[in-house]
């Protein structure tokens, strides 16, 4: 059997329902028959997988890995089949999901929601600053600011 030593993608890209993981030089070790082989960039070099149905979509994908002059090919199905690679692709899913999700936590109209206050702070902000400039009697700061909350308002109301 296979195992996988390490495994770290080099590049990792979320679209939609679809996660691709692209290995770079030594990003991907094996052990086969108790010797260490270091994953080369030669044929394939990344993993499209599908997060609805979380199936590797480019099975036929070839892995090539070196030990100082012998190189071991893998399809990537069989890499599938006859090693632990499943066990490391599912943390590296879980962490790449967890991050998709984390990017997309504001939806349509907590975004509306959130506009809303920053224009109620802002307009909070600017009645406070011409309270300021009133109160150091600074003429030209309060006409400049009354004419800022003017066109706000023309344009949020």
């Amino acid at each position: 059997m296979i195992h996988v030593q390490y495994m770290k993608p080099f590049y990792t890209k979320v679209t939609d329902n679809t996660l691709r993981l692209v290995f770079a030089y030594q990003y991907f070790s094996i052990t086969k028959d108790d010797e260490l082989y270091h994953f080369i960039p030669v044929d394939g070099k990344e993993m499209i997988i599908n997060l609805n149905t979380m199936q590797i979509e480019n099975l036929s994908e070839i892995f090539v890995f070196q030990r100082g002059n012998r190189f071991v090919r893998y399809p990537l199905y069989q890499l599938l089949v006859q090693s632990d690679v499943h066990d490391h692709l599912m943390a590296i899913i879980d962490e790449a999901v967890s991050q998709k999700e984390t990017v997309n936590l504001v939806t349509g109209k907590e975004e509306s929601e959130i506009d809303d206050i920053i224009s109620v702070l802002e307009e909070q902000n600017l009645e406070r600053l011409i309270d300021e400039a009133l109160a150091e009697r600074n003429e030209e700061l309060f006409y400049a600011l009354v004419g800022k909350r003017e066109k706000y308002q023309s344009k949020s109301g």
